[in-house]
């Protein structure tokens, strides 16, 4: 039959349709015995293969063949039945992936926001697991310090004007970033103010606890989840709220020198037909 042919299949009732060529991607797999009529379980009824298995793993099965690559949803936990299908079918190569338990296993990703509120000031310094994290929020908060402008020949009868310098936020390492707002004292006469913004909010904050409530806003859209806040001095009264995201399980690929029809594992006899 020609690879470009399709052949519909119909799994546990679930219908899919789908090109001879994917499903004979690995000869030695019982999906390409059935295809060339060398298993007697399966049969044609209809026009439709009848597979009395689950439906609803299948798709990641077909996903597989399609992309040579096992992506799966973050909320995903049916490891040990997907591999029980993979076995059934004889797909070796998506067996041996799935045996990459620690890889498919969701992890998460950690970040903590330290908070302390001192006077007309507000410090903040947080702590990410993940650098990307980090990478973000340096990306998206600006600091915004007042400065007096360059003096002009009416300075002496009008208040000094000020202007906003746009800053980052200072990187102690890869994994954490800090950054204030508020008053800063500049003379004895003057003080200057510190204002933070966070893209795509356009408004730049002074207030610590306003600010604190945007940073929040951030990481609650960006799929972090509070699990907790706790008090961390009690003379400073430093806060430290503490974030979760369930990062997305990577893409397992098989090894790109190893050839879908060469797939079996060295030393490893084909099964029996």
């Amino acid at each position: 039959m020609s690879g470009q042919k399709l052949v519909t299949l119909n799994v546990g009732g679930k219908i899919f349709t789908t090109r001879f060529s994917t499903i004979k991607q690995f000869p030695t797999s019982r999906l390409t015995r059935m295809l060339d009529g060398r298993d007697q379980e399966f049969k044609m009824d209809g026009g439709q293969i009848f597979v009395d298995r689950d439906g609803v793993l299948f798709s990641f099965i077909l996903d597989f063949l399609r992309t040579q690559q096992l992506i799966l949803p973050t909320d995903f936990s049916d490891y040990l039945r997907l591999q029980r299908e993979a076995l059934f079918y004889e797909l070796d190569p998506l067996v041996d992936l799935l045996n990459q338990e620690l890889l498919l296993q969701p992890r998460p990703a950690l970040v903590q926001v330290y908070f302390l509120s001192r006077n007309t000031q507000a410090f903040f310094r947080v702590f990410g697991s993940c650098s990307k994290t980090i990478e973000m929020l340096t990306g998206r908060i600006t600091v915004f310090i007042e400065q007096p402008s360059a003096p002009t020949w009416s300075s002496n009868c009008c208040p000094p004007q000020m202007t906003l310098l746009p800053l980052p936020p200072q990187r102690p390492s890869y994994h954490d970033l800090v950054f204030q707002c508020g008053s800063d004292s500049v003379t004895d006469n003057q003080t200057g103010v510190r204002y933070v913004s966070i893209k795509p909010d356009s408004r730049k904050l002074a207030n610590g606890t306003n600010v604190l409530g945007l940073l929040i806003d951030t990481l609650l859209m960006e799929g972090f989840h509070l699990v907790g806040n706790r008090t961390v001095s009690s003379e400073d009264k430093t806060e430290c709220y503490s974030f979760e995201r369930i990062k997305r399980p990577e893409a397992l690929a098989m090894n790109k020198t190893v050839k879908p029809e060469a797939a079996i594992m060295p030393g490893q006899s084909q099964k029996k037909k």
